[in-house]
C-alpha cells in the first residue's frame, strides 16, 4: 500500500479548468522541473454560467481528491489540527455563509496558499516559514476566505464565460506544477500562457484581489487580530521573491506591488497599534516544519543547537525542535534532556506532552506513554493528534484491538481524513481483519481520487462479505458512489 504522502499521477485526460478556481499565492522561489503531466478532472467549463453553492461544495470535494492524487500533502496531525483551528477561528468572523473547509496541508517548502469553491483551503507547508507571527499567517488565510466568502469562482465563471479553455486550463495546472515541481515549472507554463490571457479576465481578477485584501482585513479586525501583520506579510512575501525568477507580476495571482502594500497599511491605519499575544503554539508548528525541510535530523541538531546558543524567533520552540530532532536520530535520552526543561516550564502544553509519550515508546516503555496519553485523551477526546498518537502507541504495543477501536471512533469524526483511513487498515492488517483492510484501504484510495485501486479493494471486500447481507449492501453501495465519482472525473 503507498504511503499517506505518495502522489499518484492517474488522470488520462486534461482538465476544462477555470483559472478563477484556485485563488494561489504562487509566490515562490526557483524549484527543479518534473516530466510528469499535471492532469485533472473536469469540475465544469465556462459556459456553466453561475455556480450554485451545492454544486461548489460537491466541485471543491471532487478538486480535492485530484489535488491529493498529484501532490505530496502532509498528515502531521498537530499541525493539521492547529491550521483547522485557525481557520475555523477566522471562518467564524468572517462572511462565509457556509463555514464548513476542508484543509489540505501542501508537503513544499515555498510560501503558497491557495482557495477553492467548496471550502477548500491549500497551506503550502513553506508558509509557516515565510510568517514570523500567527497574525501574519492568519492575514494570508483570511484573505483565502474572503476569496470564498465572495464566490470569486462562480462570479469569474460567468465573466469568464466567453474565455480560452485551454487558455485558463494551462493556467490552473501550472498552479498545480507549483505544488509538486517547484517555482520554475509552473513558472514557465504560466509564461507560456501569456500571450492567450484575456484582458477583461485580468482586470476581474485584480478586483477580486482587491476584494479579498479588504474582506480579509475586516476578518482579521473582527477576530481580535492584528490588521499591520497584513501589509507585514506582504512585505515579508515580497523579501522573499526578490532574488527568484518570476513571471510578469499580471500573470501571479496574487501579485505583491509597492502599491498593493501601500494600499494595505492604509487600511490598517483606520486601526489603533497595540501589542498582540504571540501564540507558542505558531512557533512550535514552525519548528515543526523547520525539521521536515532539513536534509537530515543531524542538520537538524545543529540547526537548533545553533539558535538556542545564538539568534532564535522562539527559544522555547528552538528546544522543542531539538528535543524532535534527536527522536529522529533514536537518541530519547538527548530528546527527554532537551524536553525536560519544556515540561517543567509549560507541563500542560499538549506539543510537549506527546513529545514526552513519543520518547516512552521509542524507548519502548510503553506502560507511561499509554497511561499519559489515556489522560491526554481524557482531557482532549476529540482532539486529532492525541487520537492518533494514542492508536499509533497502542499499534505499537500490540494492542490491536484496542487501537483499531480508537481509529473507528475517530474515522467518523474525520471521515474525510486519508491518514486515519490509512492508519486504520495497518491496525486492520495487524489484528488480520482482512474484510476491515479492504474496507479501509478503499475509502483511503477514494479520498485520494485513486479509483481504480478503491474499486479493487471494494470487489475484494464484497468477496468476504458474502454471507452478511447488511454489509454486502453497505459495499454494493459504495461501489455505486466510486463509479460516480469516476464518471465526474470523466475518468475513462
Amino acid at each position: 500500500m503507498p504511503t499517506p504522502e505518495n502522489t499518484h499521477p492517474l488522470f488520462t485526460r486534461p482538465a476544462q479548468w477555470l483559472a478563477a478556481l484556485a485563488l494561489g499565492l504562487c509566490l515562490t522561489g526557483p524549484g527543479h522541473a518534473q516530466d510528469n503531466e499535471v492532469k485533472l478532472p473536469a469540475l465544469g467549463d465556462a459556459t456553466s454560467g453561475i455556480v450554485s453553492p451545492q454544486q461548489e461544495r460537491a466541485l471543491g470535494e471532487s478538486w480535492a481528491r485530484a489535488f491529493r492524487a498529484q501532490v505530496p500533502t502532509s498528515h502531521d496531525p498537530l499541525m493539521v489540527e492547529y491550521l483547522e483551528n485557525l481557520l475555523a477561528h477566522l471562518a467564524d468572523y468572517s462572511q462565509l455563509k457556509d463555514k464548513r473547509l476542508q484543509l489540505l496541508l501542501v508537503k513544499n517548502p515555498t510560501m503558497n496558499a491557495f482557495a477553492v469553491p467548496g471550502g477548500v483551503v491549500g497551506v503550502h507547508t513553506g508558509l509557516f516559514t515565510t510568517a514570523n507571527t500567527e497574525n501574519q499567517m492568519a492575514s494570508v488565510l483570511a484573505h483565502e476566505l474572503g476569496h470564498l466568502s465572495q464566490r470569486h469562482f462562480a462570479r469569474g465563471v460567468e465573466a469568464q464565460k466567453n474565455a480560452s479553455i485551454p487558455t485558463t486550463a494551462a493556467m490552473l495546472a501550472s498552479l498545480v506544477l507549483m505544488a509538486t515541481a517547484g517555482g520554475d515549472a509552473g513558472m514557465a507554463a504560466m509564461m507560456a500562457t501569456q500571450a492567450a490571457a484575456v484582458d477583461n479576465q485580468l482586470r476581474f481578477s485584480r478586483q477580486n484581489e482587491q476584494e479579498a485584501d479588504r474582506v480579509g482585513m475586516d476578518t482579521m479586525v473582527a477576530a481580535g487580530l492584528d490588521p499591520y501583520a497584513v501589509p507585514e506579510m506582504f512585505e515579508a512575501m515580497q523579501r522573499g521573491t526578490r532574488y527568484s525568477r518570476r513571471p510578469p507580476e499580471f500573470l501571479l495571482t496574487h501579485p505583491v506591488t509597492e502599491s498593493r502594500i501601500a494600499d494595505s497599511m492604509n487600511r490598517a491605519s483606520r486601526y489603533p497599534r497595540k501589542d498582540y499575544a504571540d501564540n507558542l503554539r505558531f512557533h512550535l508548528m514552525r519548528t515543526r516544519v523547520l525539521l521536515m525541510q532539513e536534509d537530515s535530523p543531524q542538520s537538524a541538531i545543529k540547526r537548533f543547537t545553533s539558535e538556542i546558543e545564538g539568534d532564535s524567533l522562539h527559544k522555547d520552540a528552538s528546544r522543542y525542535g531539538l528535543a524532535l530532532a534527536y527522536l529522529k536520530t533514536g537518541q530519547a535520552d538527548r530528546a527527554q534532556q532537551a524536553l525536560q526543561p519544556l515540561l517543567e516550564k509549560s507541563p500542560k502544553q499538549l506539543e510537549y506532552q506527546l513529545a514526552q509519550a513519543e520518547i516512552y515508546s521509542s524507548l519502548r516503555t510503553y506502560e507511561p506513554a499509554v497511561a499519559l496519553l489515556q489522560r491526554l485523551l481524557k482531557e482532549h477526546p476529540a482532539s486529532h493528534p492525541v487520537n492518533m498518537a494514542y492508536a499509533d502507541t497502542l499499534m505499537k504495543a500490540g494492542f490491536y484491538v484496542q487501537s483499531e477501536q480508537v481509529l473507528e471512533r475517530h474515522s467518523r469524526r474525520r471521515k474525510e481524513d486519508p491518514y486515519v483511513w490509512y492508519q486504520l487498515a495497518e491496525v486492520y492488517g495487524l489484528a488480520g481483519n482482512i474484510l476491515g483492510v479492504h474496507e479501509a484501504r478503499a475509502e483511503y484510495f477514494i479520498l485520494n481520487g485513486i479509483y481504480d485501486a478503491a474499486m479493487v479493494q471494494l470487489r475484494n471486500a464484497l468477496k468476504l462479505a458474502e454471507s452478511n447481507y447488511h454489509l454486502t449492501a453497505i459495499l454494493q453501495e459504495r461501489v455505486r458512489d466510486v463509479r460516480e465519482m469516476q464518471a465526474r472525473a470523466d475518468l475513462r
